[in-house]
C-alpha cells in the first residue's frame, strides 16, 4: 500500500493508530468543509468508515488522515482527505488517494465518489474524473 510513498513515511489502515484528538482538530479547525464538527461526530465518522491514516516513521506521528464511508461491496465515499500543512507539497496527497484507490479496488466498488473544492488535480493523478452525467445525481442536505 505505500509504493507510491516518499521515503520515511507510511500509511495504515489500523483504527487503533489513529489519533482521534488530531484528526478532529484537523478537521474542526482547518477544513472547508468540516469546520466546527464536533468531536462526538467526528468520532462516530471514524468509527463508521475504512480509515487511512499516513505516518511520519522518523517522528513516529501521523501526518495525514482519509477515510472512506462504504458498503464493501457496490459503492464508496472518499472524503476527510487532510495533509498536516506542515507535511504538504511532499506527494503525501497523491500517494494518499492512491492508496485509498488500490484498497477499494480489493472490494470491487462500482463507483467510489468524492467532493472537492480545490483538489481536482490530486485525484486525477490517479484516477478519478468528474462526472460525465451530473445531472443524474441529486443530494439531500447541505451542498
Amino acid at each position: 500500500m505505500n509504493s507510491d510513498l516518499p521515503d520515511g513515511y507510511e500509511i495504515s489502515t489500523d483504527p487503533a493508530r489513529l489519533d482521534a484528538v488530531l484528526i478532529h482538530t484537523w478537521l474542526s479547525e482547518d477544513a472547508y468543509w468540516a469546520l466546527g464538527r464536533p468531536r462526538e461526530k467526528q468520532d462516530r465518522a471514524i468509527a463508521n468508515s475504512l480509515n487511512f491514516g499516513v505516518y511520519d516513521r522518523a517522528f513516529a506521528r501521523q501526518v495525514g488522515y482519509a477515510r472512506v464511508v462504504t458498503d464493501r461491496a457496490t459503492f464508496g465515499w472518499l472524503c476527510d482527505v487532510y495533509i498536516a500543512r506542515e507535511a504538504r507539497g511532499r506527494g503525501l496527497g497523491t500517494a494518499l488517494a492512491a492508496a485509498v484507490r488500490d484498497q477499494v479496488a480489493e472490494f470491487g466498488l462500482r463507483r467510489v465518489l468524492l467532493a472537492t473544492a480545490d483538489a481536482h488535480e490530486v485525484y486525477a493523478r490517479v484516477g478519478f474524473e468528474p462526472l460525465t452525467v451530473p445531472e443524474k445525481w441529486m443530494t439531500l442536505g447541505a451542498q
